[in-house]
Formats: structure tokens, C-alpha cells, sequence
């Protein structure tokens, strides 16, 4: 089974009015690394396709679809302060939908092992009623759904951009079915993501965050991964991993504050390669989301597709291969900043009563979150 890839130029069409960091050469950039790191030999391309009303209505109120097939297609503008649309923004936008709807379908049906989509505009912060924070729809939330129609029993949503995907959250805050798990910085944009948000109703403990303070990195992140998404997502047993894969959480990234490394998102893949190849059949997707430095992006895409390419899978399991809560490969930091510490803290107490979260040492003297 191949690597699957979606890369397009309708997606470098989406272009601001003016200066803005959600550009084209973005994805000019992410493309140029890539090709130089052999992705198409690596990988084979899946075509783009716009996503159908009834594929965005999984998600989206029809109100909401409504309004935006009247006002972005062949025009120009702003949706908020900071999303805009351009004339062929419409293209690209059903495109991006499509496209994660197709190449999630082709991995789940087996065509693919893992999939990579370099798609924008990015997604996760599109609401089921609203376009805002760079994002017109929601590319993961429509194909974690699509997913489910699918087939899949349960999906997991892996969101590792800086900034909370508050419409992802939103969208499935109530549904058993779909695993939400974030690491962000916190407090920043949206405003959301706090560790006491854990899901409502039958949804209960199924979302998951957690929220670094500015200067938090790579230790930080990896113990976040080895000490709750881990142990989280093995007792799920999700049939697919998605990844909200931002870039933005860098450390030369310009919107943001915490300070990842390009290994830090090897080896944040590495674990979630583990973790599908476990139980999920090893189908992982990764869709991308944020990422304004455009060396960072490029650079740090390499380092997901170096895991997410099949023919990689031996250097991936040669790799020391930590249990559930275990620090992970050789090299790797061991242990997070203090910051850090107690934000994984404030997100075992909120999830106490789940037997992942309970089994920790931390949570007995986490005390409540704040």
C-alpha cells in the first residue's frame, strides 16, 4: 500500500487582497520541499474534486453553505477581521473538502496506508455556522465525518497547530464517535481549548486539550503525546488518525509563541504512526492546517513525510518504541518544562474518571483544573 497525496495549483489560487500570512507561497514553498524530497516518487497523487453540499451539510448548517455559495464564488472580500476570499477562493476551498473527503476514503477502503493533503485554505477553525480564523470550511471536521459515513466506528482528530481548532471541537463536542485531541498554546487565539473542556453529553471525555504556555517546545509537546494523546487514543482504538498538522507552532514561526523543532514533528508522527499501526490498521491522514514560516513548513513537512511514507515504516518501527505514558526515542528530551508539566496536569484531573487518565501518577496530586 502507497503513501496517497493531494497537491493542486486551485490551491495556490486562493489569494488574499493585500499583504496577509495565510498566502499562496505557502504552499509554493510546502510543494518545491516536498518534490525535492521525492514525494512523487514516494507517493501517488489523488486528483482534487469539489466536495459536494450534501458532503459539506455532514458538518455545516445548510444555512451557513447557503450564505457562503452566495457571496464568495467569483468575488472578493472579507468573511471576519482575518479571513478573506478572493475570486477563486470558492474553487479552492470545495477543493480542499473534496479532496480530504477522497483521500480519507481511499486510505479507510485500503488503497492507501497513509495520506498527506497539502490543501488550504486551512480548516479547523471554521465553525458549523461560521467561516473565521483564515478558515472557510472545515477540512477535518468534513472528513472525519465523511469517515464515519464511510464506516469507520471512530475516528480520532489529532490537532497539533498552535492555535485551537475551535470548530472542530465544536462540531463534534457532543458525538462518542470522534476523538478530539489538542495541544496548543494557551491562552491565545481563538480563545478556546481549556483544559476543562472535555466534551458534553454522550460526547464526555472524548475531547481533549492541551494548552502550553508561550516558550513551551519540544518536550513539552512529546510529553504531552507519551503521557495523554498515547494512552488516550490505545483505549479509543480509533479506525483512522487524522492530524490537523499546523506548522505554526515553530519556532520561527511569526503568529506564535511555543517552540518546536522540525524533529519535534517527526517525532510527534512517529507516535501516531505507532499508535494507528496498533490499532487503526495504520491509517493515518494528515491534513495541513497552519504554518507561516516558509522554511519552517517546508522543512518540517519532510521530516511527516519521511514517517508517513510506507516505504519509511522500517525506520519508524526500528525506532525505541516507548509504552503507553513512556518518553520516546533515543535523542528525544525526557522530561517537560515545568509549564508544561502542569498543563498535562490540568488535563489528567479533567479526564480523572477515564481509566487512561486515572492509571497516571499525576492526576493523584493534580488537584482540580483551574
Amino acid at each position: 500500500m502507497a503513501l496517497g497525496y493531494v497537491l493542486d495549483d486551485v490551491f495556490v489560487r486562493h489569494r488574499p487582497p493585500g499583504p496577509h500570512p495565510e498566502r499562496p507561497e505557502r504552499l509554493v514553498a510546502a510543494r518545491d520541499r516536498l518534490r525535492a524530497a521525492g514525494l512523487e516518487a514516494r507517493g501517488q497523487l489523488v486528483p482534487v474534486r469539489p466536495a459536494r453540499e450534501d458532503e459539506l451539510g455532514l458538518v455545516h448548517t445548510p444555512g451557513f453553505i447557503a450564505d457562503m455559495s452566495r457571496h464568495v464564488p467569483g468575488k472578493a472580500g472579507w468573511l471576519d477581521a482575518d479571513t478573506y476570499f478572493g475570486p477563486e477562493s470558492w474553487d479552492a476551498a470545495l477543493a480542499a473538502a473534496g479532496s480530504a473527503v477522497d483521500l480519507t476514503g481511499a486510505v479507510l477502503d485500503g488503497q492507501f496506508r497513509r495520506g498527506l493533503a497539502l490543501i488550504r485554505p486551512p480548516g479547523h477553525h471554521a465553525e458549523a455556522d461560521r467561516a473565521m480564523g483564515f478558515c472557510l470550511f472545515n477540512n477535518a471536521a468534513v472528513a472525519a465525518a465523511s469517515a464515519r459515513a464511510h464506516g469507520a466506528a471512530r475516528v480520532a482528530v489529532v490537532d497539533w497547530d498552535v492555535h485551537h481548532g475551535n470548530g472542530t471541537q465544536n462540531i463534534f463536542y457532543a458525538d462518542p464517535s470522534v476523538m478530539y485531541l489538542s495541544v496548543h498554546q494557551y491562552p491565545f487565539y481563538p480563545g478556546t481549548g481549556a483544559a476543562d473542556e472535555i466534551g458534553e453529553g454522550e460526547g464526555r471525555g472524548t475531547t481533549i486539550n492541551v494548552g502550553l504556555a508561550a516558550g513551551c517546545g519540544d518536550a513539552d509537546l512529546l510529553a504531552t503525546f507519551d503521557r495523554v494523546f498515547v494512552p488516550a487514543l490505545l483505549e479509543f482504538e480509533p479506525d483512522l488518525v487524522l492530524i490537523s498538522a499546523g506548522f505554526d507552532a515553530h519556532r520561527a514561526d511569526p503568529l506564535a509563541g511555543l517552540r518546536v523543532t522540525e524533529a519535534g514533528y517527526r517525532a510527534m508522527s512517529e507516535r501516531l504512526c505507532r499508535v494507528a499501526d496498533r490499532v487503526a490498521g495504520g491509517r493515518v491522514v494528515a491534513l495541513l492546517e497552519g504554518g507561516y514560516d516558509l522554511g519552517a513548513l517546508g522543512r518540517s513537512l519532510v521530516e511527516v513525510l519521511e514517517v508517513l511514507d510506507p516505504q519509511g515504516e522500517e525506520r519508524v518501527a526500528s525506532r525505541s518504541e516507548p509504552a503507553a505514558g513512556e518518553s520516546g526515542g533515543p535523542g528525544e528530551p525526557r522530561e517537560p518544562s515545568d509549564e508544561g508539566a502542569r498543563a498535562i496536569a490540568r488535563t489528567l484531573a479533567a479526564h480523572r474518571d477515564r481509566p487512561w487518565a486515572a492509571q497516571r501518577p499525576e492526576v493523584r496530586s493534580a488537584g482540580p483544573p483551574p
